[in-house]
C-alpha cells in the first residue's frame, strides 16, 4: 500500500508565502502612511502659508502707516541736488522729453508727482508724447505718496525733476535743454482750509510761482502754450447754477480761491503783452486712484475703515453740501484736449507778434452729489458703517455747492465726462485697500470663512493620515503603538 504524498514542504511554502505577502503589504501601508503623513503636514504647511499672505493688517496705520515704504534709492544726479546740470542729468532729462510719435508734443508738466500731474504724465507718454516733470515733493501730505506716483512713473520713463517753480535758473537751464512745445502747469499749492494755516505757502506757489514760470516761457524761443490748472473755486460766492465760465468770479470765498483768480489774471496780462497762448482749467473736485489724502472721499475712506468719527457738514440754512465730484479719468481726457486743441504762442524772444489765444473751461461732472451720498456709496464699497456727526459747516472758505456747465469744453475740444460717483469711488476703494493693504469687513468675512474650510479640510486629512496609521499599526500587530493610537483616537473622537 502507497504511503500518502509529503505535503511537509508545500505547507512551510505557502506560509512563508503568506508571511512574505503580509510583510509585504505591512510595508506598502506602512511606506504609504509615511506618504500620507507627509503629504499632510507639506499640505497643511501651504495652508498656513496661504492663510498669511492672504490675511493681511486690519488697520491702515499697523505696519508703519501701509505695505508700500518707497524709498529713494537714485543717485543726486537724477534727483537734483549737486547733480542737477551735469551730462548725465541732461541726457535724462532730453530723453524723458523726447516724443515717440510723429508730430508729438514735448510737454514739461509741472506737479508731475501730484494728483492730477502723475496720471496726465502717464496718459501723455502712453499716446507717444515727450514728458519732463517737475515738482519740490512737499510736504503738504505726506510726499511718500508722492515718491510711489514717482516710481510709478519712472516705470514709464518718465523723469521728475525735483526742483521749485520759484527756482529761476532751473527753469531756464529746463529750457536751455529742451524745445518744449507745451507747458501742463499743475503744481499749486491746493487746499481751502490750509491756507488759513499757512497763508504765504498759497501766494508762494499760486502766484509768484506762475509768474516766474510765465517769465521763463515769454522769453523761450518757440515759446510754448501752457495749458494751467485753475479751480471752480473761484466762482467764490456765485449763487448762479450751474457755473458757468460766463458767470461772475470777483467774489473768492477763500484765499486760494482768491490766488487762482489772480492766476487767471496774470494769464490775460502775459497774453496780453507777450503773446503766450494760455488756457485755464477750472477743476470741479477731482478724486480717483492715487488721490490727495486732504480730500474728503479719502480721508473718509481712511477714518471709517479705523471706526473714526467722520464730520459731515450741512449749509447754514441746514441744507446737504454738494459737490460736483469728477473721475480722474475725465479731468485727463479734458486736459489733453485742451493740448491738443491749443494753438502756438505768438511771441518770440518776449516780444508779442500777433494776438494770441486766451481760453477758460470747466472741467466738472455736471451732477453734483450730496456728501451724505457720497459717504453711503462709501459705506457700501467698505461694508462698514460710518460713525457721522452731522455739523454746521464752518466759516473757512468752502463753499456749500458747485455745479459745472461743461458746454464750452464740449464743443471746443469734445469734452465729455463718463464716470459716475458709484463707479469712479468703487476704483477708488480698490486702489486705497490694496496700496494700504487693507480689507474691508466684507473681505474679512469671505477670508474668515476659507479659513474655516481650509481648516475642515486639513482635519479631515489628519483623519485619513490617523485612520491608515491604526490599520497600520494593527496589521504589523505592534500593540505598543495601537495602545498609544487607540488612546489618542478615544481623546480626539475619533471613530471607525
Amino acid at each position: 500500500m502507497a504511503s500518502p504524498p509529503d505535503t511537509s514542504k508545500t505547507i512551510k511554502l505557502e506560509r512563508y508565502n503568506s508571511y512574505l505577502r503580509k510583510l509585504n503589504s505591512t510595508k506598502l501601508i506602512n511606506a504609504s502612511s509615511k506618504l500620507l503623513f507627509r503629504a499632510t503636514l507639506l499640505v497643511a504647511l501651504i495652508l498656513v502659508f496661504i492663510f498669511t499672505i492672504n490675511y493681511p493688517p486690519l488697520s491702515a496705520d499697523s505696519g508703519g502707516n501701509h505695505l508700500h515704504t518707497h524709498r529713494n534709492f537714485m543717485s543726486s544726479a537724477f534727483y537734483g541736488g549737486s547733480g542737477q546740470g551735469g551730462a548725465a542729468w541732461e541726457k535724462q532729462v532730453r530723453h524723458s522729453s523726447t516724443p515717440r510719435r510723429p508730430n508729438g508734443m514735448s510737454v514739461l508738466v509741472t506737479g508731475a508727482a501730484g494728483f492730477v500731474g502723475s496720471h496726465c504724465s502717464m496718459a501723455l507718454k502712453k499716446r507717444g508724447d515727450g514728458v519732463l516733470g517737475l515738482d519740490n515733493f512737499n510736504n503738504y501730505y505726506d510726499p511718500s505718496l508722492k515718491r510711489a506716483r514717482q516710481s510709478l512713473l519712472l516705470k514709464h520713463q518718465i523723469f521728475i525733476v525735483e526742483g521749485d517753480l520759484n527756482d529761476a535758473a532751473l527753469l531756464s537751464k529746463l529750457f536751455d535743454v529742451v524745445p518744449f512745445t507745451h507747458i501742463l502747469h499743475l503744481a499749486a499749492q491746493a487746499g481751502v482750509r490750509y491756507a488759513m494755516q499757512n497763508p504765504q505757502s498759497y501766494i508762494s506757489s499760486n502766484i509768484a510761482g506762475f509768474v516766474n514760470l510765465l517769465e521763463v516761457a515769454k522769453a523761450a524761443n518757440p515759446q510754448p502754450a501752457i495749458v494751467w490748472a485753475s479751480s471752480s473755486s473761484v466762482y467764490g460766492l456765485n449763487t448762479e447754477n450751474p457755473f458757468s465760465e460766463l458767470h461772475r468770479t470777483d467774489q473768492p470765498a477763500s484765499l486760494y480761491a482768491a490766488t487762482k483768480k489772480a492766476g487767471e489774471e496774470i494769464a490775460h496780462t502775459y497774453n496780453h503783452i507777450y503773446g503766450l497762448s494760455l488756457t485755464g482749467l477750472r477743476f470741479f473736485t477731482v478724486y480717483g486712484p492715487w488721490g490727495r489724502p486732504d480730500m474728503a472721499y479719502f480721508f473718509f475712506t481712511k477714518d471709517i475703515l479705523q471706526g473714526k468719527q467722520i464730520d459731515i457738514y450741512k449749509t447754514h440754512d441746514a441744507k446737504e453740501v454738494a459737490r460736483d465730484f469728477t473721475y480722474i479719468d475725465d479731468i485727463v481726457k479734458g486736459c489733453l484736449g485742451a493740448l491738443d486743441t491749443a494753438e502756438k504762442s505768438t511771441g518770440s524772444g518776449g516780444k508779442k507778434k500777433a494776438p494770441a489765444q486766451l481760453r477758460i473751461y470747466n472741467l466738472g461732472n455736471t451732477s453734483p452729489v450730496p456728501v451724505g451720498k457720497l459717504v453711503s456709496v462709501l459705506e457700501n464699497l467698505l461694508n462698514t458703517k460710518a460713525k457721522k456727526h452731522i455739523i454746521t459747516m464752518p466759516r473757512n472758505g468752502d463753499v456749500p455747492f458747485t455745479h459745472a456747465n461743461v458746454s464750452l469744453a464740449l464743443k471746443d475740444f469734445g469734452y465729455k465726462p463718463s464716470t459716475d460717483l458709484p463707479t469712479g469711488l468703487r476704483k477708488f476703494v480698490k486702489w486705497y485697500v490694496g496700496y494700504y493693504g487693507i480689507q474691508s469687513r466684507r473681505t474679512r468675512v469671505l477670508t474668515d470663512r476659507n479659513w474655516v474650510a481650509l481648516q475642515f479640510i486639513g482635519f479631515a486629512l489628519i483623519r485619513v493620515w490617523y485612520r491608515l496609521w491604526i490599520e497600520s499599526m494593527i496589521m504589523t500587530g505592534s500593540s505598543r503603538f495601537l495602545l498609544n493610537g487607540l488612546e489618542l483616537r478615544s481623546f480626539l473622537g475619533f471613530g471607525f
